[in-house]
């Protein structure tokens, strides 16, 4: 979870009368949360300023660029991008994750694999690849999980993948998961860029780009990952939509360089192709990578078998402008010190659903606090305080159901949603020629049994 995460608004829009240049188009506890790599006060401007100094150079050379663009710099700009260079996860950092907050988060996580892999009639070869895995701790939940149930999935080969687009994460996520039982890979070529075996015994690896990830049965995991995708911005004027781009702001001391936002006045290729036309929205937000991701989950889940589960901050088509930035858990000026704070946006999962298309089965969203009390959150903290006595961990374990759970906290802003393959919820049958019937009936999805599909 981002803590204190607030919709705020577009500040400072103006009206680009004459652009010069046409626009370019592109269980964890809290006490465990200490940073893992720390910089003094010099090192941090430093990489900060010199992404405002490569921000200001390039709009100059090319005029206003888009908020998607803005994002994927500032975000992940192999030189001085956010997620490539800091550790931003923790009390120290600029957010925290659920997974962070309560072990039952990620357990459940883990009983939903497994469900999933049931379903699909225990599959051979069993691949648990997660988005974006923060510090490990979702991952290492869900690895106590098949390690307790290792009855269950007894014949599987199970492999674990992580695609993680950070360095400085990759080697947190292989000291949780493997202690120093990893290795960076010794060529660039490779599809995988560090390797090694978890605590458990498992196959680990790291990739840049889910292509990389081997081909096969897999349940795909993202968690608070698509909300950091660039997203580009729309504002619905009298003469259509136009994109909202981030200009130079001309009326800043001299000798300071400011940032604003602008809109241009007429459409950019990504207005015309990215909003609806029957959008009854003044403002909307379009996360073209978050729709490739899909599509390419919905076309490996088709064609190798599968399930994906995506869990953030978002919405069902019905909020407008989200986009902001968190530095230290409180709210950050989205274009001040760039570089210096986390970027986000709440996920539009009607339009996750749309660019799934019939390929899959959507299910969601859901509430985070409907998901977690299908998949028995209540009765699992009675099982966990029934056999704790330590009253401090007891309160730290109801502390985080709260949070997880209370309406007012992450219950109802975090959703839930799902990518099945068709035959999911298919009943089969059996038998030949006359003798055929109907099978068993498919079991129920976790946490999302009590709903209809979308």
């Amino acid at each position: 979870m981002r803590v204190c995460r607030r919709v705020c608004g577009l500040h400072s829009v103006r009206i680009l009368l004459s652009p010069s240049v046409a626009p370019r188009l592109c269980g964890r506890w809290i006490s465990q949360l200490h940073r893992i790599c720390s910089y003094s006060t010099s090192q941090e401007q430093a990489p900060r300023h010199s992404m405002l100094r490569h921000l200001t150079s390039k709009i100059k050379a090319t005029g206003p660029i888009s908020v998607a663009e803005y994002m994927r710099e500032v975000l992940t700009n192999p030189v001085t991008g956010y997620y490539v260079k800091n550790d931003m996860l923790g009390a120290d950092g600029d957010f925290i994750t659920s997974p962070e907050i309560s072990q039952i988060f990620g357990e459940l996580f883990g009983i939903w694999c497994i469900s999933e892999w049931m379903a699909a009639g225990k599959p051979k070869d069993l691949q648990l690849v997660e988005f974006g895995p923060g510090r490990g701790s979702l991952a290492s939940d869900i690895l106590r999980v098949f390690s307790q149930l290792k009855t269950v999935l007894s014949g599987a080969a199970i492999s674990v993948h992580l695609v993680e687009v950070s360095p400085k994460l990759s080697q947190v996520q292989a000291q949780c998961l493997t202690g120093d039982q990893s290795q960076v890979s010794a060529s660039e070529n490779e599809p995988a860029y560090r390797t090694g075996t978890t605590s458990t015994g498992l196959p680990i690896s790291w990739y840049r780009r889910v292509d990389d990830v081997p081909k096969g049965f897999s349940i795909f995991l993202a968690h608070e990952f698509v909300d950091a995708l660039p997203v580009h911005k729309f504002q619905k004027t009298e003469k259509g939509w136009r994109e909202v781009m981030v200009d130079i702001d001309p009326a800043a001391p001299d000798g300071v360089d400011k940032l604003r936002f602008v809109l241009l006045p007429s459409p950019s290729l990504a207005s015309a192709a990215l909003t609806q036309v029957d959008e009854k929205r003044q403002h909307v937000e379009v996360c073209p990578e978050g729709g490739i991701m899909v599509q390419q989950l919905a076309n490996r889940i088709v064609e190798q078998g599968g399930a994906a589960l995506i869990a953030d901050y978002g919405h069902d088509g019905t909020k407008t402008d989200t986009f902001r930035g968190f530095r230290g858990h409180k709210l950050h000026d989205v274009l001040a010190d760039p570089g210096a704070a986390d970027l986000t946006a709440d996920v539009d999962f009607s339009y996750l659903r749309r660019m799934a298309g019939d390929l899959v089965t959507c299910m969601g969203p859901v509430s985070q606090r409907v998901f977690l009390k299908n998949m028995g959150i209540d009765t699992r903290l009675q099982v966990l305080l029934r056999s704790c006595a330590d009253q401090s961990t007891r309160a730290q374990l109801i502390q985080g159901y709260d949070m997880l759970m209370n309406p007012q906290k992450m219950g109802e802003r975090f959703q839930f949603f799902a990518l099945l393959n068709h035959r999911r919820l298919v009943t089969p049958e059996v038998g030949e020629g006359m003798k055929k019937r109907r099978g068993m009936a498919p079991l129920p999805v976790a946490g999302f049994s009590e709903l209809g599909l979308k």
